[in-house]
């Protein structure tokens, strides 16, 4: 294996808690549009769920390349209509402080340690379908400590286009063969090995897009295997 010398991580529930934390915002601006009896996280999963098939719109060519925030506003109005609750209903400043909730997602409990002593060996950086200043927004509520920070909108494409992890890698001066993605879903990893990446794989039970609920595990052999990104850190060289 050659040495590896940067480290991108998926972001959204590999490095933050994204169902549990959007599932808190929308509580909360349920309860204060008096609807608090609509569940939360039901709520939440059906604005999540919608993440896939809007971007896949923009990967299949059906539409030009929109950031994520804007994808998430589409999908958080067809959310609510879902659950009865008319968007036009609501002060457009609600609707965007709750879509803002993108931008706050907690990170899991072992992410800031366990990347703050990879980043002591490699450089680490995000390689997500958000946007650029989704991810640095995140990474100050969170205190991620990325060394760079690379938006699906430097790329113009969402993962799993092949440009997105072989521009990734051309930004940081790294051929992919030098690169790991650390994901933990494997149609991300699967990706990234096409491209010549090296892999590694950490499980988190509740990370998964609620509209692939029903998928079947796919077998693994990634490079390595983790519980958490600090057990990944005592594994890697």
């Amino acid at each position: 294996m050659a040495k590896v010398e940067v480290l991108f991580f998926d972001v959204l529930g590999t490095v933050v808690d994204w169902r549990g934390s959007i599932a808190t915002d929308a509580q909360a601006f349920l309860q204060r549009h008096h609807a608090a009896g609509i569940d939360a996280r039901a709520l939440a999963d059906a604005w999540i769920g919608r993440y896939s098939a809007s971007s896949a719109a923009v990967r299949s060519g059906q539409r030009p390349f929109v950031p994520l925030d804007q994808l998430n506003l589409e999908n958080l109005h067809a959310s609510l209509d879902q659950f009865g609750l008319a968007p036009a209903s609501f002060p457009a400043a609600e609707l965007e402080t709750l879509n803002q909730a993108w931008h706050r997602l907690r990170p899991w409990p072992d992410s800031v340690p366990g990347i703050a002593r990879l980043k002591e060996r490699y450089i680490v950086a995000p390689l997500s379908d958000c946007n650029t200043r989704l991810l640095a927004d995140m990474a100050k509520h969170g205190g991620l400590p990325w060394d760079a920070i690379l938006g699906a909108d430097i790329t113009g494409a969402y993962k799993p286009a092949p440009q997105v992890y072989l521009r990734a890698c051309e930004l940081l001066g790294v051929t992919p063969d030098r690169a790991m993605l650390v994901a933990a879903h494997d149609y991300d990893l699967d990706a990234a090995r096409g491209c010549g990446l090296h892999t590694a794989y950490v499980h988190r039970p509740h990370a998964g897009d609620p509209s692939k609920a029903g998928a079947a595990p796919r077998p693994a052999g990634w490079d390595y295997a983790a519980d958490s990104l600090t057990e990944l850190a005592a594994k890697l060289p």
